[in-house]
């Protein structure tokens, strides 16, 4: 800590940032690492396993030649499910999503089908906009006195709202099980603010092992990626483009994406780039559906040098609230996994340009894509009623609680995420439900202050 509050007076007196810290050295063989040039002298590290079976270069046309093999031949099934919603937006805030097309209910465990509906609305308006009430046969108003000739008042009629603007989405969407035998199959993981793709390292072994070709890139500045001195190249926009480029790099016919906390930000907007390519999405501990803007009153709006000094601090604090426990074995995971070892400036100039006025709940209603939810029950960066938040908004959206992890649950429990991810990889719907399927009658909940009815919400699934 010495060291540390020594260098920071230093990087004050000389004007000069604090020295990258490199990552702890990973014992994984050296070829399944490239370093990917994004754009001209924009270099990302990516971890890139290719399964044995697909040793070989594969051309873009067999890329597409593949899949049909596998439908035609019966072992890459798929189910269509028609997407139609009509969302409308009125000037006050309120927003009404009308699901139209199949809406799927389900609890994604032992790869249990999903039941459908075939329609239902969300409602969501702000807490202070209410409304009162009309009673089926309302009592009659009592006349209003009158002075000499001056007649009663006219009460005042309700004025007709007019939306703001109405979006309306109508596609089918193929939805199949993908599996590590499938050729056409690629998974790409994502890590947020101060880690690596080393946080990933089970996940990405686990399925390796599966036969999946898996993906997983050190955003700028993290890991071993080149860590630019500008702050402007840490933005949401610059990191999102990044992302898009290691997407078209890798990509293959039907793609996974699987991000973790700010991570799950650029899961979205790939998806929502790419809605043909991108087949399902898992989003671990990633908040709600809310618009990015930075917290200006933030401990990481201080300089640089002030943050170098204040790391033993902001280690420990991480290791306290990311973690359900605090014992060694977090300690080691949370060195093996590189996590929250980056340079100050560019932790700073990560946490001052998560600005995405864009990713609203409008925006993550639009998504068509199957989602996973997963929440660790200790997280203590991420509140419980916002991935509920995001899963009554989501078309398709699981909800799935860990109770003995927090937020680097992917790390605390891996067997557990890995076997939950592995199932939802394998889902598919079940659409001979399709004819069958009855609509509750309508509820009402309140999440974070805000009115929510829907027929049937999404529920945590249970362990």
């Amino acid at each position: 800590m010495l060291t540390s509050i020594t260098d920071g007076i230093l990087c004050c007196l000389t004007g000069k940032a604090a020295s990258l810290v490199m990552p702890v050295e990973s014992s994984e063989p050296a070829d399944t690492f490239e370093f990917v040039e994004v754009k001209p002298g924009r270099v990302l590290r990516v971890r890139h396993i290719i399964p044995e079976r697909q040793s070989s270069v594969v051309t873009e046309e067999d890329q597409v030649k593949e899949p049909e093999q596998e439908k035609g031949s019966g072992s890459n099934s798929s189910s269509s499910v028609h997407c139609k919603r009509k969302i409308t937006v009125y000037r006050n805030g309120q927003l009404v999503i009308e699901n139209l097309g199949d809406v799927l209910h389900s609890q994604i465990l032992q790869c249990q089908d999903g039941d459908l509906e075939p329609y239902s609305t969300v409602e969501v308006e702000l807490a202070d906009y209410k409304e009162v009430p009309t009673s089926p046969e309302p009592k009659p108003t009592p006349p209003l006195p009158t002075v000499g000739d001056q007649k009663p008042a006219a009460p005042p009629r309700r004025r007709h709202r007019k939306p703001k603007r109405i979006l309306m989405i109508d596609s089918e969407r193929e939805i199949s099980s993908c599996k590590g035998t499938h050729s056409d199959v690629a998974l790409f993981f994502v890590h947020g603010v101060g880690g690596s793709l080393d946080i990933w390292g089970s996940q990405l072994d686990f399925f390796s092992r599966l036969g999946y070709e898996v993906i997983a890139p050190d955003l700028a500045g993290h890991g071993v990626s080149k860590a630019p001195h500008i702050t402007a190249a840490y933005t949401f926009y610059a990191l999102a483009e990044d992302m898009r480029a290691i997407f078209k790099k890798y990509a293959r016919k039907r793609n996974i994406l699987v991000g973790h906390s700010y991570g799950v930000s650029f899961c979205t907007f790939l998806a929502h780039e790419y809605p043909d390519q991108v087949h399902k999405v898992v989003m671990i501990n990633g908040g709600g559906p809310t618009a990015l803007e930075p917290n200006l009153c933030s401990i990481f709006q201080l300089p640089s040098c002030v943050l170098h000094c204040l790391s033993p601090c902001l280690a420990w604090s991480f290791l306290k609230a990311g973690f359900a426990r605090q014992g060694a074995k977090e300690k080691q995971l949370l060195k093996q996994g590189n996590a929250f070892n980056v340079n100050p400036f560019v932790l700073r100039a990560m946490m001052s340009g998560q600005y995405w006025p864009e990713g609203d709940e409008v925006y993550h209603a639009e998504l068509t894509v199957p989602i996973l939810l997963v929440h660790g029950m200790y997280d203590k960066f991420v509140p419980m009623d916002e991935d509920q938040r995001m899963a009554e908004i989501l078309l398709f959206a699981f909800l799935k609680v860990i109770e003995e992890g927090s937020h680097m649950v992917m790390m605390e429990c891996p067997d557990t995420v890995n076997t939950l991810l592995h199932e939802f990889f394998l889902w598919e719907p079940d659409m001979s439900k399709k004819d069958t399927a009855k609509t509750d009658p309508d509820k009402t909940v309140t999440v974070n202050g805000v009115v929510v009815q829907t027929p049937k919400p999404n529920k945590p699934m249970d362990k």
